[in-house]
C-alpha cells in the first residue's frame, strides 16, 4: 500500500518501544485471505470475508473454476473509518505475500513486460449489496503493460480496449472524474460517442464499441488520459502497486458513498458491519467471439421456475452486460452459441443449489471457450417465487419444511396477494409522482375528491377515492374506492390504517398532488386531472401514474376471496397453502385480525386468523342512515335524549355483532368501546351542517354552537376513549348490550361465541373500574331479560404510557391487555404519526431513528414500555392474555418482538394476517 514507507519507519519505532509480546501479537493478526489453489476461508466465515469473499472461497473448495484471488477482512475496513481512514500496519506485507501466490499459481506478475497479471477489485459485504458500492477492473495496466498484454494474448485490440476500460473506471472510481452538474452524461462516454461520430460520421443509430479499431483505441486511451490530467490536474497512474492502493481504498470509501449508507437503511443493514474487498486475477470474455460475460440464476427470480435464467454478452465483460452498453441475449441461447461453456454452466447451476441450498444469483465469464465462476450469492427473488422455491426445495430434498419457513422475507407476502397491473401497460404509462406504499397492489379509478361522491361513481365503475388526507367521515368514500391515494400522511395514518384493514391499494403522503377540492381538480406538476378523469396508483412501490391502468388481483386472492379460481389449477396458491400450513404447525402465538365487519372477518379467517384483536366500533356508525341517530346522540343537550338517539343505535350494532360472530364460528372477538372524540362524528363545512339541522329539525346555530362546544386543540389528548365512557355512561351501557344480546342470540344458534370487551385510553385503574361496572351491570340486566348467560372477558387497550407503568393496578381489574402501538408510539415519542412525515425521512437519513417508528415498534423506547406492561400485568394476574392491536401487528419484525416478550396473538388488517404468521412461525423456528 502507500503508507509502506511511512509503515516501515513507524513499525521500527513502535517495536523499540512496545513489549515483543505485543509487535508479535499484532503480526499474527491475519486480514488477508487467499482463494484458489490455497483457500483460507469457507462460507461460514461470511462475517470476516463479507458473502462475497465466502462464496469465492467456498467455490474453490468445492472445485469450481474459480480464478485466484484474496480478500481483505471486514476487520480492515472498520480499522479504516476508525483510524482516519488509515490501515493496518501489516496490511502492506500481507497483500504483497498473497499476490506471489497469485504470479506463482498462474506464471504471471504484476507489472511484468511479457506475461502481465491483471486484478479486479470488487466491493464484498456481509449482505448482498449489489451496484451499491465500487469496482475496478484489468488493474495492472500502463503504457508498457498493454503492450505486453496485446503481444502475450496476439489481440492487440483486447488489450486496448482492456487499457481504456481501465482508465474510464479508475478515473471515476478512484480520481472522482466524474459527471459535473453542468453535464447531461459521464464525460468518458461522451467522450467515447463523440470520438465514434468522428470515425463513423455516416453511420446512423448505436455503433458497436467493437467496431473501433486498434489504432482509434490507441486514441481513445489518449483522450481519456487527457481528461483525467485536466480534471484532476495529475497524470494516470503506472505504476501497479499505486493502482492497487488506490482501488482498495476506493472500494472501502465506497462504504460510506450516499448510494450504499442509503442501501443500507433501507434493508437494515449496520454500518458497523464494513465491507470486504475482494482481490481476483482478471479473466476475459472480450477477447473475441469465443469469449464472454453473463449474470445468471439457478431459478427464474420472478416466478421461481427451476430454469437456468440470465443474460450473457458474447466478446464482452461482465460491466458491459450489467450497464446496458449493449443489449444482452438470454443466457439459454449460449448453448448454441458456445456450448460446451453452456454444458459447464448447467453442470454448476446443479452443484451450486446442491452445495449452497439454495437459489443462487452468480456471475462468469467465458475465455477462450473456458468457464470461470467470479461470484456467487443468494439470489433476490420476488415474493411469488420466494414462496416456490421455498417449497419445492422441500420437495426436492435439499431443505426442510423448517429451513422453507426462514426462506420466504414475510413482509414480501404483501406482494404475493397484492393485485398486479399489466406489465406492458405499466411500462407505457406516464409515471406521475411517488408517495408512501401504504397498501399493496395496483388500482386504477375514476378520480373522486369526496367520498359521497365515490359512493356514487362507484355504482356505475371503478373509483379512486384522492384526498389531502381522510377521516373516519370518507369510510363509506374508502369502501366504494378501488383505492386511496393522500397528498398528507404517513404509513400510520387513517387512510393507511383503513386501506389495510379492508386490502385496498393506497399511497398516502404524495406531497406533488395540488388538491383543489372547489375546482375539483388534481395537479400533478404540470398536468391537471378533473374529478372523473382516471388515474392509478402502485401501493406496492407508491408510483402514481395517469390513465386507466389494467390490472388483475392475485390468484391467491381468486382462490381465497373471490372463489372464482379453482385451488387445484393455481400452482401459487398450492404453493401459499403449504407454507401457511408449516406456520401453523411451527407458530406459538396467534395472529388475530382487525376487522369491523362479517366481510372482513371471512376474509381474515380465510388467510387463518385465529380470532378479532381489535374491532373499531366507530367505523359502524357510519354506515346507512345511522349516522343520523349517532349525530343526534351528540346533539343532544341531556341524558334523556341522548338515550333516545341510542335506541336507534342498539339494533344496529346488535346487528353488527351477530353477523360478526357468526362469522368467525367460535373464534374470539375483542370489541373496543367507541374511541374517537364525538367532533369526528359531525360535519364542519356550513352546508353540511344546514342539511343536519333541517334533517334533525333543529336550527342551524344549535349545530354550529355544539360543533365549538365540542371543538379541541389536541383531539388525540382530549375527551376520547374510556373518558367518554365515564362522562356518557349510557353510550358503553348501549354498546355492551348490543354485544351481549347479540352473543346470546348467536350461541342459541349453536355457534360458540367468545366476546372480550376493551375499554380503550385507560391511564388509571380507577377509569377501567367506573367502566368494568357499567359493563357487569348491564351485562347483567341482560342475562336477567333473556334468562341466559353467556362468558365474556373485559380488558383494557394499553396505549399511553401511564397505563404501562401501572399495568399491576390496571391487571387487577383487566381480564386482558391489547397493546394500542399505534396511540402508544405517538404519546410516547410525543410525535403525531399524520404529521412527522415532513421529518421523520431526515431522522432515518441521519440515523435518529432506525426505522419508522409507526411502521415498526420503537423497541428501546415503546418496546420498554410494553415490556414492564408485560411483567407488571402478569404480577398482578398471572394468565392474563396478552396481545398488541396495532397496526404493528403485521409489521413483521414487531411480530418477532411480540413473540420474544412472551405476548399471547398479534392481531392486524386481514390482508396482512398471512405476513403476521408467517413472521410469527419465523420467530418460534429461529
Amino acid at each position: 500500500m502507500a503508507q509502506t514507507k511511512k509503515t516501515k519507519s513507524a513499525k521500527t519505532k513502535s517495536a523499540k518501544k512496545a513489549p515483543a509480546k505485543t509487535a508479535n501479537k499484532a503480526k499474527d493478526i491475519k486480514y488477508v485471505y487467499d482463494f484458489g489453489k490455497k483457500t483460507d476461508g469457507d462460507a461460514k466465515l461470511r462475517e470476516l470475508l463479507g458473502g462475497k469473499g465466502a462464496n469465492l472461497a467456498e467455490m474453490a473448495r468445492i472445485g469450481l473454476p474459480v480464478p485466484p484471488g484474496f480478500t481483505i477482512s471486514t476487520e480492515v475496513c472498520t480499522h479504516y473509518y476508525a483510524n482516519k481512514r488509515t490501515y493496518p500496519k501489516v496490511l502492506d506485507s500481507q497483500i504483497r505475500k498473497s499476490v506471489e501466490l497469485m504470479e506463482k499459481q498462474l506464471g504471471k506478475k504484476l507489472g511484468d513486460l511479457k506475461t502481465p497479471l491483471l486484478l479486479s477489485v470488487r466491493s464484498g459485504a456481509r449482505d448482498s449489496m449489489p451496484g451499491m458500492m465500487d469496482t475496478i477492473l484489468n488493474l495492472g495496466l500502463n503504457d508498457e503493460t498493454v503492450e505486453a498484454l496485446a503481444t502475450s494474448s496476439g489481440n492487440a485490440r483486447f488489450a486496448w480496449d482492456c487499457y481504456r476500460r481501465f482508465i474510464q473506471m479508475y478515473g471515476d472510481v478512484v480520481m472522482g472524474v466524474q459527471k459535473l452538474p453542468s453535464e447531461d452524461h459521464d464525460p468518458f462516454e461522451e467522450i467515447i460517442e463523440k470520438f465514434k461520430a468522428e470515425i463513423f460520421p455516416k453511420q446512423k443509430g448505436e455503433v458497436d464499441d467493437s467496431k473501433i479499431s486498434v489504432t482509434q483505441m490507441k486514441e481513445l486511451v489518449n483522450r481519456f488520459k487527457i481528461l483525467v490530467k485536466k480534471r484532476t490536474g495529475k497524470d494516470f497512474p503506472t505504476c501497479p502497486w499505486e493502482q492497487l492502493e488506490g482501488s482498495v481504498g476506493a472500494v472501502f470509501g465506497s462504504w460510506m458513498n450516499d448510494r450504499a449508507i442509503v442501501y443500507r437503511r433501507k434493508y437494515g443493514i449496520p454500518a458497523a458491519w464494513g465491507t470486504a474487498v475482494n482481490v481476483q486475477a482478471m479473466v476475459f470474455g472480450n477477447t473475441g467471439k469465443k469469449s464472454g460475460s453473463g449474470v445468471a440464476f439457478t431459478r427464474d427470480p420472478a416466478s421461481g421456475e427451476k430454469v437456468l435464467y440470465g443474460e450473457f454478452l458474447t466478446d464482452a465483460q461482465g460491466e458491459d452486460v450489467v450497464a446496458g452498453v449493449r443489449t444482452p441475449r438470454p443466457v439459454a441461447q449460449l448453448k448454441k452459441v458456445l456450448p460446451n461453456p453452456f454444458k459447464e454452466l448447467v453442470a454448476v447451476q446443479k452443484t451450486l443449489e446442491k452445495h449452497f441450498k439454495d437459489m443462487q444469483d452468480f456471475e462468469f465469464t467465458i475465455e477462450e471457450e473456458k468457464l470461470y465462476m467470479l461470484q456467487t450469492r443468494n439470489g433476490k427473488r420476488t415474493g411469488l417465487a420466494a414462496v416456490r422455491i421455498a417449497v419445492e426445495m422441500v420437495k426436492e430434498r435439499l431443505i426442510d419444511w423448517k429451513t422453507a419457513i426462514n426462506r420466504v422475507p414475510a413482509d414480501q407476502l404483501d406482494q404475493v396477494l397484492a393485485p398486479v397491473f399489466d406489465a406492458a401497460a405499466q411500462k407505457a404509462a406516464d409515471t406521475l409522482c411517488k408517495g408512501l406504499p401504504a397498501g399493496p397492489g395496483a388500482a386504477s379509478g375514476r378520480v373522486c375528491l369526496n367520498a359521497e361522491r365515490a359512493v356514487e361513481a362507484a355504482k356505475s365503475g371503478k373509483v379512486l377515492l384522492v384526498r389531502q388526507e381522510t377521516s373516519p367521515e370518507d369510510l363509506r368514500g374508502m369502501i366504494a374506492a378501488e383505492g386511496i391515494l393522500t397528498a398528507r400522511g404517513g404509513v400510520s395514518s387513517h387512510a393507511a390504517l383503513v386501506a389495510r384493514q379492508m386490502g385496498k391499494v393506497c399511497v398516502c403522503g404524495a406531497a406533488a398532488l395540488e388538491i383543489d377540492y372547489k375546482a375539483r381538480t388534481v395537479k400533478v406538476g404540470k398536468k391537471t386531472f378533473k374529478e372523473g378523469d382516471f388515474m392509478s396508483i402502485n401501493g406496492t412501490n407508491g408510483e402514481v401514474f395517469g390513465g386507466e391502468l389494467k390490472t388483475a388481483p392475485s390468484e391467491i386472492i381468486q382462490v381465497l376471496v373471490d372463489k372464482k379460481l379453482s385451488p387445484k389449477k393455481s400452482r401459487a396458491y398450492q404453493n401459499f397453502s403449504k407454507l401457511m400450513k408449516w406456520c401453523e404447525q411451527a407458530t406459538k402465538m396467534d395472529v388475530r385480525t382487525n376487522a369491523d365487519s362479517p366481510t372482513q372477518v371471512a376474509n381474515a379467517v380465510a388467510f387463518g386468523a385465529s380470532g378479532i384483536g381489535l374491532c373499531r366500533t366507530e367505523h359502524m356508525f357510519f354506515e346507512g342512515n345511522r349516522i343520523d341517530a349517532m349525530r343526534q346522540m351528540i346533539l343532544a343537550d341531556d341524558e334523556k335524549n341522548r338515550r333516545t338517539a341510542l335506541k336507534k343505535l342498539l339494533p344496529f350494532q346488535r346487528k353488527d355483532f351477530t353477523g360478526i360472530f357468526k362469522a368467525l364460528e367460535g373464534r374470539p372477538a375483542t370489541i373496543r368501546l367507541l374511541d374517537p372524540p364525538l367532533h369526528e362524528f359531525l360535519p364542519h363545512d356550513q352546508n353540511s351542517q344546514r342539511d343536519l339541522a333541517k334533517k334533525l329539525g333543529v336550527s342551524l346555530a344549535s349545530v354550529k354552537r355544539r360543533v365549538e362546544d365540542l371543538h379541541e386543540f389536541n383531539p388525540m389528548l382530549g375527551h376520547r376513549g374510556c373518558r367518554l365512557g365515564i362522562s356518557y355512561s349510557e353510550i358503553t351501557e348501549m354498546q355492551t348490550q348490543a354485544i351481549i344480546e347479540a352473543a346470546l342470540a348467536v350461541q342459541e344458534s349453536g355457534i360458540e361465541v367468545k366476546p372480550e370487551i376493551m375499554v380503550p385510553l385507560v391511564g388509571f385503574a380507577k377509569e377501567l373500574e367506573l367502566q368494568v361496572e357499567v359493563i357487569h351491570a348491564t351485562a347483567k340486566k341482560v342475562f336477567a331479560a333473556k334468562g341466559k348467560k353467556v362468558k365474556y372477558l373485559v380488558g383494557t387497550m394499553i396505549e399511553i404510557p401511564r397505563a404501562a407503568l401501572v399495568a399491576d393496578e390496571i391487571a387487577k381489574t383487566a381480564q386482558f391487555f391489547s397493546f394500542g402501538t399505534n396511540d402508544l408510539t405517538q404519546t410516547t415519542l410525543g410525535m403525531s404519526r399524520d404529521d412527522s412525515g415532513s421529518f421523520l425521512p431526515n431522522y432515518t437519513e441521519m440515523d435518529v431513528v432506525s426505522a419508522n417508528p409507526f411502521a415498526s415498534v420503537d423497541q428501546t423506547g415503546v418496546g420498554q414500555l410494553m415490556e414492564i406492561a408485560v411483567k407488571k400485568g402478569k404480577s398482578s394476574r398471572r394468565g392474563i392474555k396478552l396481545g398488541i392491536c396495532g397496526e404493528h401487528g403485521g409489521d413483521p419484525s414487531s411480530v418477532v418482538f411480540c413473540h420474544n416478550i412472551g405476548l399471547n396473538y398479534v392481531s392486524c388488517s386481514p390482508f396482512r394476517v398471512p405476513t403476521a404468521r408467517l413472521a410469527a412461525a419465523q420467530a418460534a423456528v429461529s
